[in-house]
């Protein structure tokens, strides 16, 4: 199989032109793939593929071998990969996942994409739609259980589940202790990703997140958004944020009038 390995500030996955190649049990392949002591090491595995509705489509799998729904960063990758290996010469894209067509602004330098706009579409904040089992329609600064502990948090979707905790200090959290009991907490029926937020101005935060299937990750694209819509629903920053993760830091910008959320970040072959 012929791959190409590309990092979206540090949320790294294996990617295939499945224009040319073909992966059977794909999730099976992203198991054995993202093995970082005996496979190539990712955070999952990512296909490049037709569409007859799209210039592309993508298609995301897990470390642990799980279907995704959406990756920020890893769209990002998708429209350098499409641009510079010549399966397309125009600099507005768009890919279909599957939480929906995805549309790219593609900024190149020297015939080569630097950076990738992406429009991420809607936030999702109804309990039911994200999805979350709980009493009421939106769960916004609201006192949550897990374990023996009581977390206020703001859940999101941006295509995938979040759940977004605001902490003093993101640098010393036991996340590997904290991450798997939000993550299989029964109030998610499909899993949750979490995301640990410092606010440090009214523009800027940092973050740590736990990714359902992947664990602990330098960055989440579709986190940050959710991070950014929590930070402006609570009052916290203006409706555009610097989020700073561990592999470095995304432009978010909400767009309330148009309800629609707008990444901007690196993405890079390694």
């Amino acid at each position: 199989m012929e791959f190409t390995k590309m990092q979206g500030i540090g949320n790294d996955y294996v990617y295939v032109d499945c224009f040319r190649e073909k992966v059977e049990h794909p999730g099976a392949v992203s198991k054995y793939v993202s093995d970082r002591h005996f496979g190539i090491g990712s955070d999952g595995l990512i296909l490049i593929c037709p569409s007859d509705k799209a210039d592309c489509r993508m298609d995301m799998y897990n470390a642990d071998g799980s279907q995704g729904i959406m990756c920020g960063n890893g769209v990002r990758c998708v429209g350098k990969y499409v641009y510079d290996y010549g399966l397309t010469d125009k600099t507005r894209i768009s890919v279909d996942t599957k939480s929906g067509i995805k549309y790219l602004d593609l900024t190149v330098e020297n015939k080569k994409v630097k950076q990738v706009r992406v429009n991420m579409g809607e936030p999702v904040l109804e309990t039911k739609a994200i999805p979350m089992i709980y009493e009421g329609e939106k769960v916004i600064s609201q006192p949550f259980n897990v374990g023996q502990d009581i977390y206020e948090i703001t859940a999101v979707s941006m295509g995938n589940p979040h759940a977004v905790v605001y902490v003093d200090n993101v640098k010393n959290l036991p996340l590997e202790e904290i991450g798997p009991k939000f993550e299989k907490h029964t109030a998610f029926p499909e899993s949750v990703n979490t995301e640990f937020v410092r606010v440090i101005d009214r523009r800027t935060v940092e973050m740590r997140v736990w990714e359902r299937g992947s664990g602990e990750t330098l960055a989440c694209g579709t986190g940050a958004c959710a991070v950014a819509v929590a930070c402006a629903l609570n009052g916290y920053t203006e409706d555009a944020v610097t989020v700073k993760l561990l592999g470095g830091d995304l432009k978010i910008a909400w767009d309330r009038e148009d309800n629609l959320v707008y990444m901007t970040g690196p993405a890079t072959v390694v």
